[in-house]
Protein backbone atom coordinates (compact mmCIF):
# COMPACT_ATOMS: atom_id res chain seq x y z
CA UNK A 1 0.00 0.00 0.00
CA UNK A 2 1.46 3.46 -1.03
CA UNK A 3 -0.51 5.40 0.98
CA UNK A 4 -4.04 6.24 2.67
CA UNK A 5 -5.97 8.38 0.39
CA UNK A 6 -9.59 7.19 0.39
CA UNK A 7 -10.89 7.15 -3.11
CA UNK A 8 -15.15 7.01 -2.97
CA UNK A 9 -15.90 4.47 -5.77
CA UNK A 10 -19.53 5.27 -5.89
CA UNK A 11 -19.43 8.98 -5.01
CA UNK A 12 -23.14 9.50 -6.37
CA UNK A 13 -24.46 8.40 -3.24
CA UNK A 14 -23.29 10.93 -1.86
CA UNK A 15 -26.40 12.92 -2.97
CA UNK A 16 -28.81 11.00 -1.28
CA UNK A 17 -27.52 13.11 1.80
CA UNK A 18 -29.08 15.97 0.88
CA UNK A 19 -32.93 15.14 0.66
CA UNK A 20 -31.95 13.02 3.62
CA UNK A 21 -30.88 15.96 5.27
CA UNK A 22 -33.68 17.85 4.29
CA UNK A 23 -36.25 15.22 6.00
CA UNK A 24 -34.28 15.22 9.30
CA UNK A 25 -34.52 18.83 9.23
CA UNK A 26 -38.41 18.56 8.60
CA UNK A 27 -38.87 15.81 11.27
CA UNK A 28 -37.00 17.42 14.21
CA UNK A 29 -38.91 21.17 13.21
CA UNK A 30 -41.67 19.29 14.38
CA UNK A 31 -42.81 19.78 17.98
CA UNK A 32 -43.36 15.94 18.65
CA UNK A 33 -41.27 14.52 16.08
CA UNK A 34 -41.88 11.07 14.63
CA UNK A 35 -43.28 10.14 18.34
CA UNK A 36 -45.71 12.76 18.70
CA UNK A 37 -48.38 10.27 20.38
CA UNK A 38 -50.34 13.55 21.41
CA UNK A 39 -51.80 14.21 18.17
CA UNK A 40 -53.22 10.67 17.46
CA UNK A 41 -53.90 9.22 21.44
CA UNK A 42 -56.83 10.01 23.43
CA UNK A 43 -55.32 12.61 26.38
CA UNK A 44 -56.54 10.36 28.87
CA UNK A 45 -55.09 7.21 28.00
CA UNK A 46 -51.87 9.06 27.37
CA UNK A 47 -51.74 9.80 30.69
CA UNK A 48 -52.41 6.52 32.33
CA UNK A 49 -49.80 4.93 30.14
CA UNK A 50 -47.63 7.65 31.18
CA UNK A 51 -48.33 6.48 34.60
CA UNK A 52 -47.42 3.23 34.02
CA UNK A 53 -44.53 4.12 32.36
CA UNK A 54 -44.89 3.19 29.26
CA UNK A 55 -44.56 6.05 27.49
CA UNK A 56 -41.62 9.06 27.46
CA UNK A 57 -43.29 11.95 28.29
CA UNK A 58 -39.44 13.61 27.49
CA UNK A 59 -40.10 13.11 23.68
CA UNK A 60 -36.70 12.07 23.37
CA UNK A 61 -35.14 13.17 20.11
CA UNK A 62 -32.45 10.24 20.72
CA UNK A 63 -34.08 7.60 18.57
CA UNK A 64 -34.41 9.89 15.50
CA UNK A 65 -31.22 10.96 15.64
CA UNK A 66 -29.65 7.25 16.05
CA UNK A 67 -32.02 6.29 13.12
CA UNK A 68 -31.21 9.80 10.63
CA UNK A 69 -27.06 8.57 12.01
CA UNK A 70 -27.29 5.41 10.78
CA UNK A 71 -29.06 5.92 7.21
CA UNK A 72 -25.85 8.69 7.01
CA UNK A 73 -23.19 6.20 7.71
CA UNK A 74 -25.06 3.70 5.28
CA UNK A 75 -24.99 6.42 2.41
CA UNK A 76 -21.46 6.57 3.39
CA UNK A 77 -20.68 3.25 2.73
CA UNK A 78 -22.48 2.53 -0.84
CA UNK A 79 -20.82 5.31 -2.02
CA UNK A 80 -17.59 2.68 -1.65
CA UNK A 81 -14.40 4.47 0.23
CA UNK A 82 -11.46 2.66 -0.61
CA UNK A 83 -7.99 2.40 -0.39
CA UNK A 84 -5.31 1.71 -3.66
CA UNK A 85 -3.02 -1.48 -3.34
CA UNK A 86 -0.46 -1.77 -5.41
CA UNK A 87 1.29 -4.55 -3.70
CA UNK A 88 -1.29 -7.10 -5.14
CA UNK A 89 0.57 -10.05 -7.21
CA UNK A 90 -1.16 -10.82 -10.82
CA UNK A 91 -0.26 -13.89 -12.26
CA UNK A 92 -0.40 -14.99 -16.53
CA UNK A 93 -1.16 -18.35 -18.07
CA UNK A 94 1.91 -19.52 -19.62
CA UNK A 95 -0.18 -21.89 -21.76
CA UNK A 96 -1.79 -20.89 -24.40
CA UNK A 97 -3.61 -21.48 -27.72
CA UNK A 98 -2.90 -20.52 -31.48
CA UNK A 99 -5.38 -20.73 -34.24
CA UNK A 100 -4.15 -20.81 -37.86
CA UNK A 101 -6.85 -20.17 -40.36
CA UNK A 102 -6.04 -21.00 -43.84
CA UNK A 103 -8.65 -18.37 -45.53
CA UNK A 104 -7.45 -18.90 -49.19
CA UNK A 105 -10.56 -19.51 -51.55
CA UNK A 106 -10.59 -23.00 -51.77
CA UNK A 107 -11.17 -23.11 -48.01
CA UNK A 108 -13.74 -20.01 -47.39
CA UNK A 109 -15.69 -20.63 -50.60
CA UNK A 110 -16.12 -23.99 -49.93
CA UNK A 111 -20.00 -25.16 -48.64
CA UNK A 112 -18.21 -26.46 -45.11
CA UNK A 113 -16.39 -23.00 -44.01
CA UNK A 114 -19.48 -22.20 -41.58
CA UNK A 115 -18.85 -25.68 -40.30
CA UNK A 116 -14.57 -24.95 -39.57
CA UNK A 117 -15.54 -21.58 -38.12
CA UNK A 118 -17.98 -23.43 -35.72
CA UNK A 119 -15.14 -25.78 -34.63
CA UNK A 120 -12.81 -22.72 -33.84
CA UNK A 121 -15.66 -21.21 -31.74
CA UNK A 122 -16.15 -24.42 -29.71
CA UNK A 123 -12.20 -24.28 -29.37
CA UNK A 124 -12.52 -20.91 -28.02
CA UNK A 125 -15.40 -21.54 -25.40
CA UNK A 126 -12.81 -24.76 -23.85
CA UNK A 127 -10.00 -21.97 -23.48
CA UNK A 128 -11.05 -20.87 -20.23
CA UNK A 129 -8.40 -19.03 -18.38
CA UNK A 130 -6.02 -20.01 -21.17
CA UNK A 131 -5.03 -16.81 -23.45
CA UNK A 132 -5.41 -17.13 -27.23
CA UNK A 133 -4.53 -16.31 -30.46
CA UNK A 134 -5.41 -16.10 -34.02
CA UNK A 135 -3.19 -15.82 -37.61
CA UNK A 136 -4.42 -15.92 -41.00
CA UNK A 137 -3.22 -17.31 -43.79
CA UNK A 138 -2.95 -17.66 -47.64
CA UNK A 139 -0.51 -17.20 -50.40
CA UNK A 140 1.56 -15.42 -46.77
CA UNK A 141 0.62 -15.29 -42.85
CA UNK A 142 -0.27 -12.46 -40.88
CA UNK A 143 -1.25 -12.45 -37.35
CA UNK A 144 -5.05 -10.98 -37.12
CA UNK A 145 -4.83 -11.29 -33.14
CA UNK A 146 -2.10 -11.27 -30.56
CA UNK A 147 -2.37 -13.13 -27.88
CA UNK A 148 -4.74 -12.09 -25.56
CA UNK A 149 -7.26 -13.03 -22.54
CA UNK A 150 -10.01 -11.17 -24.00
CA UNK A 151 -11.85 -13.90 -25.74
CA UNK A 152 -14.81 -12.35 -26.85
CA UNK A 153 -12.42 -9.91 -29.10
CA UNK A 154 -11.26 -13.23 -30.58
CA UNK A 155 -14.33 -14.82 -31.16
CA UNK A 156 -15.41 -11.42 -32.87
CA UNK A 157 -12.63 -11.33 -34.97
CA UNK A 158 -13.02 -14.78 -36.21
CA UNK A 159 -15.95 -14.69 -37.36
CA UNK A 160 -15.09 -12.02 -39.28
CA UNK A 161 -12.72 -14.11 -41.30
CA UNK A 162 -12.84 -14.39 -45.19
CA UNK A 163 -10.61 -14.81 -48.09
CA UNK A 164 -10.39 -10.81 -48.54
CA UNK A 165 -8.06 -10.34 -45.07
CA UNK A 166 -5.22 -11.88 -47.10
CA UNK A 167 -4.22 -10.67 -50.38
CA UNK A 168 -1.56 -12.86 -51.75
CA UNK A 169 -2.66 -15.98 -53.55
CA UNK A 170 -1.94 -19.46 -52.70
CA UNK A 171 -1.67 -21.82 -49.71
CA UNK A 172 1.56 -21.26 -47.68
CA UNK A 173 1.13 -23.31 -44.21
CA UNK A 174 4.36 -23.43 -43.65
CA UNK A 175 4.27 -19.23 -43.36
CA UNK A 176 1.41 -19.59 -40.83
CA UNK A 177 3.26 -22.13 -38.38
CA UNK A 178 6.08 -20.15 -38.33
CA UNK A 179 4.76 -17.09 -37.64
CA UNK A 180 2.87 -19.04 -34.83
CA UNK A 181 6.15 -20.62 -33.81
CA UNK A 182 7.52 -16.78 -33.26
CA UNK A 183 4.47 -15.63 -31.59
CA UNK A 184 4.63 -18.14 -28.85
CA UNK A 185 8.31 -17.85 -27.92
CA UNK A 186 7.49 -13.75 -28.37
CA UNK A 187 4.23 -14.58 -25.94
CA UNK A 188 6.69 -16.70 -23.94
CA UNK A 189 4.02 -19.79 -23.93
CA UNK A 190 5.99 -22.72 -22.58
CA UNK A 191 2.83 -25.18 -23.10
CA UNK A 192 0.86 -24.06 -25.67
CA UNK A 193 -1.15 -25.85 -28.79
CA UNK A 194 -1.12 -24.40 -32.46
CA UNK A 195 -4.19 -25.74 -34.30
CA UNK A 196 -4.38 -25.31 -38.06
CA UNK A 197 -7.66 -25.27 -39.96
CA UNK A 198 -7.04 -26.35 -43.06
CA UNK A 199 -7.74 -28.49 -46.41
CA UNK A 200 -4.35 -29.74 -46.69
CA UNK A 201 -3.38 -27.83 -49.58
CA UNK A 202 0.55 -27.02 -49.77
CA UNK A 203 1.23 -29.43 -47.07
CA UNK A 204 4.98 -30.86 -47.15
CA UNK A 205 8.44 -30.98 -46.00
CA UNK A 206 8.59 -27.23 -45.52
CA UNK A 207 5.21 -27.44 -43.12
CA UNK A 208 6.52 -30.52 -41.68
CA UNK A 209 9.92 -29.45 -40.92
CA UNK A 210 7.76 -26.27 -38.75
CA UNK A 211 5.26 -28.61 -36.93
CA UNK A 212 8.51 -30.14 -35.15
CA UNK A 213 9.93 -27.21 -34.64
CA UNK A 214 6.53 -26.44 -32.61
CA UNK A 215 7.32 -29.39 -31.06
CA UNK A 216 10.41 -28.71 -29.56
CA UNK A 217 9.25 -25.35 -28.51
CA UNK A 218 6.89 -27.75 -25.79
CA UNK A 219 3.70 -26.99 -28.07
CA UNK A 220 1.21 -29.17 -29.87
CA UNK A 221 0.38 -29.07 -33.29
CA UNK A 222 -3.06 -30.34 -34.09
CA UNK A 223 -5.00 -29.94 -37.14
CA UNK A 224 -8.80 -29.53 -38.05
CA UNK A 225 -9.42 -31.11 -41.56
CA UNK A 226 -12.15 -29.33 -43.78
CA UNK A 227 -12.60 -32.41 -45.78
CA UNK A 228 -12.06 -36.07 -45.35
CA UNK A 229 -8.03 -35.94 -43.92
CA UNK A 230 -5.04 -36.86 -46.26
CA UNK A 231 -2.29 -38.82 -45.19
CA UNK A 232 0.01 -35.91 -44.55
CA UNK A 233 -2.57 -34.68 -41.91
CA UNK A 234 -1.20 -38.17 -39.60
CA UNK A 235 2.39 -36.95 -40.57
CA UNK A 236 2.14 -33.59 -39.03
CA UNK A 237 -0.19 -34.57 -36.04
CA UNK A 238 2.55 -37.56 -34.93
CA UNK A 239 5.25 -34.90 -35.73
CA UNK A 240 4.09 -32.18 -33.61
CA UNK A 241 2.11 -34.65 -31.09
CA UNK A 242 -1.24 -33.52 -31.22
CA UNK A 243 -4.31 -35.07 -32.82
CA UNK A 244 -6.89 -34.83 -35.70
CA UNK A 245 -10.13 -33.49 -35.69
CA UNK A 246 -13.44 -33.69 -38.65
CA UNK A 247 -15.88 -30.87 -38.96
CA UNK A 248 -18.32 -33.14 -36.87
CA UNK A 249 -16.00 -33.43 -34.01
CA UNK A 250 -16.72 -30.30 -32.27
CA UNK A 251 -17.01 -31.74 -28.73
CA UNK A 252 -13.88 -33.84 -28.56
CA UNK A 253 -12.39 -30.92 -30.17
CA UNK A 254 -13.14 -28.59 -26.99
CA UNK A 255 -12.87 -31.48 -25.22
CA UNK A 256 -9.18 -32.32 -26.37
CA UNK A 257 -8.81 -28.20 -25.80
CA UNK A 258 -10.09 -28.12 -22.28
CA UNK A 259 -8.88 -31.26 -20.54
CA UNK A 260 -5.53 -31.32 -21.97
CA UNK A 261 -5.18 -27.98 -21.05
CA UNK A 262 -1.69 -27.50 -19.29
CA UNK A 263 -2.26 -24.87 -16.59
CA UNK A 264 1.48 -23.07 -15.50
CA UNK A 265 0.82 -19.51 -14.04
CA UNK A 266 3.90 -17.11 -13.63
CA UNK A 267 3.98 -13.83 -11.32
CA UNK A 268 3.37 -10.88 -13.25
CA UNK A 269 6.53 -8.34 -13.86
CA UNK A 270 4.34 -5.08 -13.77
CA UNK A 271 2.12 -3.80 -11.01
CA UNK A 272 -1.70 -4.01 -10.98
CA UNK A 273 -4.00 -1.15 -9.50
CA UNK A 274 -6.52 -2.94 -7.38
CA UNK A 275 -8.79 -0.63 -5.01
CA UNK A 276 -10.03 -2.59 -1.60
CA UNK A 277 -13.68 -1.65 -0.94
CA UNK A 278 -14.20 -0.58 2.53
CA UNK A 279 -18.11 0.23 2.28
CA UNK A 280 -18.67 -3.44 3.88
CA UNK A 281 -16.73 -2.13 7.03
CA UNK A 282 -18.17 1.00 7.36
CA UNK A 283 -21.87 -0.81 7.10
CA UNK A 284 -20.89 -1.86 10.49
CA UNK A 285 -21.36 1.53 12.34
CA UNK A 286 -24.21 1.57 11.43
CA UNK A 287 -25.35 -0.91 13.72
CA UNK A 288 -23.71 1.51 16.71
CA UNK A 289 -26.06 3.95 16.18
CA UNK A 290 -29.17 1.70 15.56
CA UNK A 291 -28.85 0.10 18.89
CA UNK A 292 -30.48 3.16 20.40
CA UNK A 293 -33.66 1.92 18.46
CA UNK A 294 -33.79 -1.12 20.97
CA UNK A 295 -33.54 0.40 24.06
CA UNK A 296 -36.45 -0.82 26.55
CA UNK A 297 -38.83 1.73 27.63
CA UNK A 298 -38.84 3.97 25.21
CA UNK A 299 -42.28 4.88 22.51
Amino acid sequence: MTGFDVTLLRPNWLLALMPLAAFGWWVLSRRGGLGDWQRVVDPALLRAMAVLGRVDTQSSRAPLWALLGALAVILVALSGPALERRDTLSYRNLDGVLFVVDVSASVTEDARWPRMLTMGRFGLAALETRPGGLIVYGGDAYVATEMTGDHLQLGQTLSLLSSEMVPDDGSRPERALALAAQLLADAEIIAGDVVLFTDGDGLGPASLQQAAQIAAQGARLSLVSLREPPSDFATHAAVGRGAIFALDQTDAFADWIQEDARTRLEAQDYPLLFWKDLGRYVLGIALIPLLLLFRKGTA
